[in-house]
């Protein structure tokens, strides 16, 4: 996730990629940890800083940077952009820019489950703490809790909605107490340590497909870059973005693995040069394909 989105951001300064870019650096323990616990049957929904949970998903890096770059081979036909990543075959429904907006549908996907007897199957819905602040968000969360739905909800809290912080944005900064108010589990999270993610959304799931009923988890992280590639990043405090860079999730967890000798150096320059070597091919094969076709506008 890493190497492709800084290197999404070397090509959008490039403009190569146009639009609005909203990368995920610092944030990457969150989509790793609880992706890795998904199933095929289940279904998932996120916002439109959504590129890591796609390429989790199984969404090829060539087919999301074909969609960057305005391709007909992208994931959306090349007309989604990076706010609108979305591929039925492995149940990845977007990519939503709305704030908020895919909340209800998260419900309406569940219910649709449980009406259909999906047994098992699980909708995982991903959103900002600022989505928290949206009347979605708490008509989702009566609905979920009222119809039980199997719907895990999970809040990237990063703590700035574009420009405006959580306090001074919403009373009640306690967001796993705002979920909890609708009769709904819910608790918050280390979001920086990726054992403790997976650990959170291994015990969720494994409840919600019990017939638990919907969950909510709040996982505490952080952006290292800006909103978006067009945000001048004023409103923080330089020294606590390189406060939070300390805790890179993925240093992090690189140190905890070396120390206990499950990898070694050279096993982790491997991952990371394989990295880059997809990443690489995916901005070949983006440039190579043809451009979305007037013809089947509409």
């Amino acid at each position: 996730i890493r190497v492709v989105w800084e290197r999404c951001a070397q090509l959008a300064g490039e403009s190569r990629i146009r639009g609005l870019l909203h990368l995920y650096v610092g944030e990457e323990a969150v989509a790793s940890g609880v992706m890795s616990c998904l199933q095929p049957d289940d279904a998932v929904l996120a916002t439109y800083r959504e590129h890591g949970h796609a390429l989790l998903r199984g969404v090829s890096a060539a087919s999301i940077m074909s969609e960057m770059f305005g391709k007909a081979t992208g994931c959306s036909g090349g007309r989604g952009g990076s706010m609108h990543l979305f591929d039925a075959a492995t149940r990845f429904f977007g990519g939503n820019a709305i704030v908020g907006g895919h909340l209800p549908v998260a419900v309406g996907l569940g219910l649709a489950d449980q009406v259909l007897g999906r047994s098992g199957a699980v909708t995982v819905c991903f959103f900002g703490e600022g989505a928290v602040a949206e009347g979605e968000f708490h008509e989702a969360m009566n609905l979920a809790a009222l119809w039980n739905v199997p719907v895990l909800f999970c809040c990237e809290n990063n703590r700035y909605a574009m420009g405006t912080s959580l306090r001074s944005s919403e009373s009640q900064i306690d967001l796993a107490l705002k979920a909890a108010s609708y009769a709904i589990p819910a608790w918050s999270v280390d979001g920086m340590d990726v054992a403790e993610v997976h650990r959170a959304t291994t015990k969720a799931l494994a409840a919600i497909r019990a017939d638990g009923g919907p969950m909510f988890i709040e996982f505490q992280t952080y952006r290292f870059r800006a909103h978006s590639m067009f945000d001048p990043d004023l409103y923080r405090d330089p020294a606590e973005v390189e406060q939070w860079k300390q805790r890179d999730p993925i240093a992090t967890f690189g140190d905890r693995l070396r120390s206990d000798g499950i990898v070694s150096d050279h096993d982790i320059e491997q991952m990371w040069s394989a990295a880059r070597n997809e990443t690489e091919s995916a901005v070949v094969a983006a440039d190579a394909a043809p451009l979305e076709s007037v013809d089947t506008l509409l």
